[in-house]
């Protein structure tokens, strides 16, 4: 007998769970346990989730994103344990814990999901060169996108397209994506350990322990609409689904900001984690469809995973996405610095209903339908504060469940008309948007209690109320609720041809392209004001 069979037989491989935290379409695991060794057995396999203690140095998180992680990485643990193996939590720096995995378990194969965030590229850099100095062979799998963003680059000529509609017609002519692979009953029996299973070292982190390891208070956690893990995503998925006629009818700008319930899936926190696979999603929605009649990008539901797709693949082909300096497709604005503004943005004390109520629903649940987001992206930005689209992504960053890396960096982009969009002079109003679709301000109610007893029509503007009515309704403005921090009917106009300056002194190829984009203005500040839009 070799005496180093046994030794090669107890090869292992490492399967890193970042976002993909699934087992259904997960490309890179399934290589973790149907790949043998040199010597024809099966890897040991060993599952793991690196709890980084400098995770908060690059990315901003609040307490929901945190449970809803929690709750992910319970989900995945059970999962893995019906199948004979389970996830083992380590924690430090990746750079730190790899050599001492790599060496304590025997190391051969390395697999994880390919992540394109700046961040993520860097370390995985980092660890693909550690692993080559231990003798680990690396493999990566594109996954947590239905295209390959290099391949989408090339097959545009080396050019990153800059327009959803460029984008389509560049995919358009791609293959399809590649077929959503089913989770495993059951893995090979020569793959599993019988060790460590009970080891409590390896445990998930309890909630507390991960919030107070954060510095937060786990008191201050509001009830939970959206329990993290791929269960959840999968269960929410086949909700949907089995809604035909509303799945093919679907439009996304006729949903409801504002209505008590969502009007659409909230199936981003599940994407985002990786709990749910896009291509999953992207295929069953065309079995649903079918031959049916359906709405079409960009706003059907495959339309909303193709503006996922397209912020993904300019994201990942931009330098500083997320930043407006060094930014060669952001326009140059002259954002000012208002910290008291901000923070009454941040709080939900503008003294605007239905933005503040906006910016509370985000701080309690963690999620705010997508015209939300609209509404107060303009707001803090060139609507009404004029602050930097920077600060908003870091706040949403904060408290967004699905606080995405690309689609944060590029909805505030264009939200904030420094790329992608230019009608700058078409301005979300923070009074007559909701009312379109929630005339009695039930959602303000819920939001902001202290204007409940409001009558409706003094609901979005309770500036406009009497004092008596005020003081009946037990709320006066300045007292128990905050005044305005702006005129919003001044200061959108001046802000319009602040922007329309800003567009005339900044570059043409940093605004957007290299050259100027049709719905660029090319009229006078005047003009641009007397044409201005109110939503």
């Amino acid at each position: 007998m070799n005496p180093n069979k046994k030794d090669r037989c107890h090869e292992t491989s490492i399967h890193w769970f970042r976002k993909g935290m699934r087992l259904h379409d997960n490309p890179a695991f399934k290589l973790s346990y149907e790949l043998k060794t040199c010597c024809g057995e099966y890897y040991k396999l060993r599952p793991i989730y690196i709890l980084d203690p400098y995770f908060r140095k690059y990315i901003r998180a609040g307490m929901n994103r945190w449970r809803f992680l929690q709750q992910s990485l319970v989900d995945l643990d059970l999962t893995l344990r019906k199948l004979g193996t389970r996830l083992y939590v380590i924690r430090g720096l990746p750079e730190d814990v790899f050599p001492d995995l790599f060496k304590k378990w025997n190391v051969k194969l390395l697999t994880f999901e390919l992540d394109t965030e700046p961040y993520a590229r860097k370390r995985d850099e980092q660890i693909e060169t550690l692993a080559r100095q231990h003798g680990v062979k690396v493999d990566q799998k594109v996954s947590h996108t239905m295209y390959n963003t290099e391949l989408v680059v090339r097959a545009n000529r080396g050019s990153v397209p800059m327009t959803y509609q460029k984008f389509l017609s560049v995919i358009n002519s791609m293959p399809d994506p590649r077929q959503p692979i089913p989770a495993p009953d059951k893995l090979p029996s020569e793959c599993l350990f019988d060790d460590d299973l009970n080891n409590c070292e390896y445990d998930v982190p309890t909630l507390n322990e991960l919030l107070t390891l954060k510095g937060f208070d786990p008191v201050d956690l509001k009830p939970c609409l959206y329990p993290g893990g791929e269960k959840e995503a999968l269960k929410r998925l086949e909700e949907y689904m089995e809604k035909k006629s509303w799945v093919c009818k679907f439009e996304k700008p006729d949903t409801s900001p504002n209505s008590l319930k969502p009007s659409t899936t909230v199936l981003s926190p599940y994407m985002k984690f990786g709990c749910l696979s896009a291509s999953h999603f992207y295929y069953r929605l065309k079995e649903v469809i079918g031959n049916s009649p359906h709405t079409k990008p960009p706003v059907s539901l495959i339309g909303q995973l193709y503006w996922r797709e397209f912020y993904y693949t300019v994201g990942a082909a931009t330098p500083n996405f997320d930043k407006m300096v060094g930014n060669p497709i952001c326009c140059q604005v002259p954002w000012d610095d208002n910290p008291v503004a901000l923070e009454a943005w941040t709080n939900g004390k503008t003294g605007y209903p239905f933005i503040d109520a906006i910016m509370r629903q985000l701080r309690d649940e963690g999620w705010i339908h997508h015209l939300a987001r609209h509404s107060v992206a303009c707001f803090l930005t060139r609507g009404d504060l004029w602050i930097s689209w920077e600060k908003g992504l870091a706040v949403f960053e904060e408290l967004l469940l699905d606080a995405d890396w690309s689609m944060n960096a590029g909805n505030w982009m264009w939200l904030s008309a420094s790329a992608f969009f230019h009608q700058f002079f078409r301005v979300y109003s923070p009074v007559v948007f909701g009312k379109k679709t929630d005339k009695s301000g039930d959602y303000i109610r819920k939001y902001i209690p202290e204007l409940a007893k409001y009558p409706d029509q003094y609901i979005y503007e309770p500036w406009l109320a009497p004092k008596s009515i005020q003081e009946r309704a037990g709320c006066v403005v300045g007292i128990h609720y905050p005044k305005r921090v702006v005129i919003h009917e001044d200061v959108y106009k001046i802000n319009i041809n602040k922007m329309s300056l800003a567009y005339k002194t900044t570059k043409a190829d940093k605004c957007g392209s290299s050259t100027k984009s049709k719905n660029a203005p090319s009229s006078s500040n005047e003009k641009n004001v007397k044409k201005a839009k109110h939503k």
